[in-house]
């Protein structure tokens, strides 16, 4: 089996459209806030020239796929979604990226048509299963000697929280999918939005259900996971049934250079098989001073085959 390479991106938060939305009924509620955060400062930490400039260096490396872990919009317009649209058709085809919804992409309840069925090529799974109905997640994709286990977290909540959720069901089906990957030999990588590991964030931007996907993980088993939404880098581990599983996550895709050491990064994935097991190799890719992006660091681990 050939090695496979991946790019793993997240929290892009694309700029609003102009203006004011019409009907202004539409900024009520959790809206308005998100509306107002970005008018008074967001808008200078996610710039769309960073996210370009990152977008081009993933091009030059062609990876064989690209993960998108959430918060392309900002407050869930109709209008950001169509935006976010044209800005995937611009980064990949359908089979050569995936995407999965951030808590931004549910700031508000929207029928699928007008929200997140606009990237429904992006989160369909290898069978084609109808992404429109409850159980679209975990949306499963393989490539190479991978096996993509993509989940949603996020769900509307109320204003001031940025907390995501799982739900007993996708925890299932999300077991079932590595149980099959397992067997037909793949590494499997899960990525979520919200990050699965306990602290990394606070309670009220935190997985709800973290300790039952802890659980699940315990139990089933995965390579990797990735996820995003605390906007800086981070790496923990979560017990597996074969030793520690890796839990990897990477700053937003389009923050500027700035003194905390936020700034935009992108992971570039290498898998590999290796006897008894699989080496994984990680790039650090960001965002430089002057333009460009330059290596960061990175890691090499061999882990257990399942």
């Amino acid at each position: 089996m050939a090695a496979t390479a991946f790019a793993h991106i997240s929290d892009p938060h694309l700029p609003l459209p102009p203006g004011l939305p019409r009907p202004l009924s539409r900024l009520a509620g959790k809206r308005l806030l998100g509306f107002l955060s970005w008018r008074s400062g967001r808008h200078r930490r996610h710039l769309p020239a960073v996210l370009s400039a990152l977008c081009a260096d993933i091009a030059t490396h062609a990876p064989d796929h690209l993960l998108v872990t959430g918060d392309l919009v900002n407050i869930a317009l109709p209008a950001e979604f169509e935006a976010a649209r044209h800005w995937l058709e611009g980064i990949g085809d359908p089979a050569d990226v995936t995407v999965i919804p951030g808590n931004h992409d549910a700031s508000v309840t929207l029928p699928w048509r007008d929200g997140l069925g606009r990237w429904e090529p992006w989160m369909t799974s290898d069978d084609h299963r109808d992404p429109a109905t409850d159980d679209r997640f975990p949306v499963v994709r393989r490539r190479g000697a991978v096996g993509f286990v993509n989940l949603s977290s996020a769900v509307p909540t109320a204003p001031l929280l940025a907390s995501g959720r799982l739900g007993r069901a996708q925890i299932e089906r999300a077991a079932e999918a590595l149980a099959a990957l397992r067997r037909d030999g793949l590494f499997r990588v899960v990525a979520v939005h919200h990050p699965p590991a306990a602290g990394v964030v606070g309670a009220r931007k935190g997985l709800d259900d973290h300790r039952d996907f802890a659980a699940m993980l315990a139990a089933a088993g995965a390579e990797l996971v990735v996820h995003g939404h605390c906007h800086h880098a981070h790496f923990t581990w979560l017990p597996g049934p074969r030793g520690p599983v890796p839990v990897v996550g990477v700053p937003s895709a389009s923050s500027p250079r700035s003194a905390r050491g936020r700034h935009a990064r992108w992971h570039l994935y290498r898998v590999a098989p290796v006897d008894g097991g699989w080496r994984l190799t990680l790039t650090v890719r960001g965002i430089a001073a002057e333009g460009g992006c330059s290596t960061e660091g990175g890691w090499s681990l061999q882990l257990p085959a399942a």
